[in-house]
């Protein structure tokens, strides 16, 4: 990968946006530029390796933080049912934090397969899904017609009962989601090869 991926959130984009849109676009887009900057001339392999006693992966670490910047844009405009936890029959969250469930659901596995770079994966087609990832927020962003409007959150032991978000605290999630996961991907950078990120 020679040349950083192009996020859609230019200044000339943003102009159209009124003014809390467009710095919550251009917010995300230095966090996921941050995050992409730690990958520019690795090959699939250094991308895919774990140079830290942690077992993520720069090619890990944008294809999980793609993953939830999608399913909470879906939830921004779908609600809900675009975040589900479903069990199967007979498993609880005391089996699954235990690691005993005898059956995993999909979404779970995708959860954690989207921290490893998988057989046949390549370096640019991750981050060229995270281009298109991008590009969809973007497209949200500029149409939903109220950042206040809100969602219940789906039942899970991560969300208090009852909670709610709006599409602007979904935006902030996964801004900080982004930019903490650009942190980590600069630790792992710099085990791999020395380089720091500028």
């Amino acid at each position: 990968m020679a040349t950083p991926p192009s996020f859609p959130s230019s200044a000339s984009s943003a102009a159209a946006l009124d003014g809390e849109r467009a710095d919550l676009l251009a917010e995300l887009a230095a966090a996921r530029s941050a995050l992409t900057g730690t990958v520019l001339g690795l090959s699939d392999e250094q991308a895919g390796a774990n140079p830290t006693v942690s077992t993520l992966c720069l090619g890990g670490l944008i294809k999980h933080v793609a993953s939830i910047e999608e399913g909470w844009l879906r939830f921004a405009v779908e609600g809900p049912s675009a975040l589900r936890y479903d069990l199967p029959a007979g498993v609880t969250w005391a089996d699954m934090a235990a690691g005993t469930a005898s059956e995993f659901p999909q979404w779970a596995i995708d959860h954690q397969n989207n921290f490893r770079m998988l057989p046949g994966e390549t370096l640019a087609d991750i981050v060229k899904r995270y281009e298109e990832v991008a590009a969809r927020t973007e497209e949200v962003v500029a149409t939903v017609p109220d950042l206040s409007a809100t969602h219940p959150l789906p039942e899970a032991p991560w969300h208090e009962p009852g909670a709610v978000q709006s599409v602007r605290r979904v935006l902030m999630h996964v801004i900080a989601e982004t930019a903490q996961h650009a942190g980590h991907a600069d630790i792992l950078r710099e085990s791999l090869d020395g380089r720091k990120a500028t």
